[in-house]
């Protein structure tokens, strides 16, 4: 039986504007530069340029009273007056021209797949080897791993490509590629990964080679770290075996981490979104805006209206077209100055809040001074939503006086002591760290040993939890790190 209900709902539908502005809000500030030339080639009212080229004097002033255009009651006061001339100055670090600042240096270096893609340019493939190679290339994550097997490939290939081919030469081609640097690229799973990689070392290496044979014969054993069955197989001593361990330990299990790690700062330089300054204990923050170019309208295209307007009475209908045109791109063009404005403000209004929330470890980057500190906290002390901090806290960075962090790095959960002090899980974190660090590798602490250590410094916590934590840190399980 069909039934009929009418029912009322309260939906939130966004502008598109209000999507741009979340958009701007989201990006950082590598990417801002982007976004700011692509909105310049779109519309010839943005223009870069300094104060000293908008500085115009009272003769140049434009007259509010005749500069009204028919029916669109559209004035070019509202956007000419006398806070948009000159424009919204996108530099913030309101830095005297006399000032010279050191440069923040930076390097915008080729992605992982951009370079495995040049080294395939050096090798000599048929047309069809290329689309194959490339293909491949393009399921290759950023560990350096081919993750998809090559019967699904095969299948992708005849469904949206079109192109019929065998895994017999889709794992030609991919011999191909795990010949390229770094090496291990293209692998299909940890073994094949660091077979690759001590396959190109000297076999004529008794250590090396038997690394080789330990890691093609013995691999379930060497994960499982059951030394006395290999050392009983490979019919070799304790002390050689650590040799060959040893060796193993120098291969790199994601070859392609190199290029894509975030703070891996010799090989990807980060641009800071935000700078601090520490002033004789004074904290100082202000935007990186030094590679983002200055904007202002156009005054070609105000001068355009004004001579339109003048005309009006005689406007025909290309010219009126024309008025409208130039109207629609001055609308815009204020808007994105007004938006980038907003970010700018919404920027640092959050990162002011994090540094007052968290001024003690910002002083001399001590992790135990860290509080504990959620984005609901951030929320409430800037009056904006909790998405919006999110937008801000991701994909952005501030430079510091102890280093450059990503601002998602000083939001953490509390826990409680003996004492009943809330203390940072950061502050938990590092000394679980420690602790693995200094422990007895032939003896590693279990989860429970961790906890009743952290129990003795008076944090109170569970074994569980200091599992979560211990995942949290990529470290593994006690039997996991045992070594010789």
């Amino acid at each position: 039986m069909l039934k009929q209900k009418l029912q009322q709902k309260l939906l939130q539908k966004l502008s598109p504007q209000q999507i741009q502005m979340i958009k701007l809000l989201e990006i950082p500030t590598i990417q801002l530069e982007q976004r700011i030339k692509k909105e310049m080639e779109e519309n010839p009212v943005l223009e870069e340029g300094h104060d000293d080229e908008q500085e115009t004097d009272e003769e140049e002033t434009l007259n509010e009273d005749n500069l009204d255009i028919e029916e669109d009651e559209f004035s070019l006061n509202d956007y000419m007056n006398d806070e948009d001339i000159p424009a919204y100055k996108l530099s913030s670090r309101n830095i005297p021209a006399e000032v010279k600042k050191p440069e923040i240096p930076f390097s915008v270096g080729a992605s992982f797949n951009d370079y495995l893609e040049s080294q395939m340019g050096l090798r000599s493939l048929t047309e069809e080897q290329e689309i194959l190679a490339q293909y491949i290339l393009g399921n290759i994550d950023e560990d350096g791993y081919l993750r998809r097997k090559l019967e699904n490939i095969v299948d992708d290939l005849a469904f949206s490509q079109n192109i019929s081919t065998t895994e017999e030469q889709l794992h030609e081609m991919l011999r191909i590629i795990q010949d390229l640097d770094p090496a291990g690229v293209g692998a299909r799973d940890l073994q094949e990964c660091l077979l690759l990689q001590i396959e190109r070392k000297n076999l004529e290496n008794p250590v090396i080679k038997q690394a080789r044979h330990l890691l093609k014969y013995f691999f379930q054993e060497f994960t499982k770290k059951h030394y006395e069955k290999i050392i009983t197989r490979m019919n070799i001593s304790e002390d050689e075996l650590k040799e060959v361990i040893d060796e193993i330990l120098k291969l790199n299990p994601k070859p392609g981490s190199s290029f894509n790690d975030p703070l891996n700062k010799t090989i990807q330089h980060i641009i800071p979104d935000f700078i601090l300054d520490n002033n004789e204990g004074t904290l100082e923050l202000s935007l990186n805006a030094r590679n983002v170019p200055e904007l202002k309208i156009s005054r070609t295209y105000s001068e355009m209206l004004e001579s339109y307007n003048i005309h009006k009475n005689s406007q025909s209908k290309e010219q009126k077209d024309a008025v409208s045109f130039v109207k629609q791109k001055l609308d815009s063009a204020k808007w994105f100055i007004d938006a980038i404005k907003q970010r700018q403000n919404t920027l640092l209004l959050t990162m002011n809040a994090i540094i007052e929330f968290q001024e003690e470890y910002f002083i001399d980057g001590d992790e135990t001074k860290m509080r504990p500190m959620i984005l609901k906290d951030i929320a409430e002390m800037t009056n904006l939503d909790i998405s919006t901090i999110s937008r801000v806290a991701n994909s952005k960075y501030i430079q510091t006086h102890f280093g450059i962090f990503p601002l998602k790095y000083f939001f953490s959960e509390g826990l409680q002591t003996e004492s009943g002090e809330e203390v940072s899980t950061r502050e938990i974190k590092t000394i679980l760290s420690e602790c693995v660090t200094n422990e007895d590798k032939r003896k590693p602490l279990t989860d429970e040993k961790l906890a009743e250590i952290l129990q003795k410094k008076g944090y109170l916590i569970a074994r569980r939890t200091v599992a979560k934590y211990r995942e949290q840190l990529n470290i593994s399980v006690a039997r996991l790190r045992k070594e010789l």
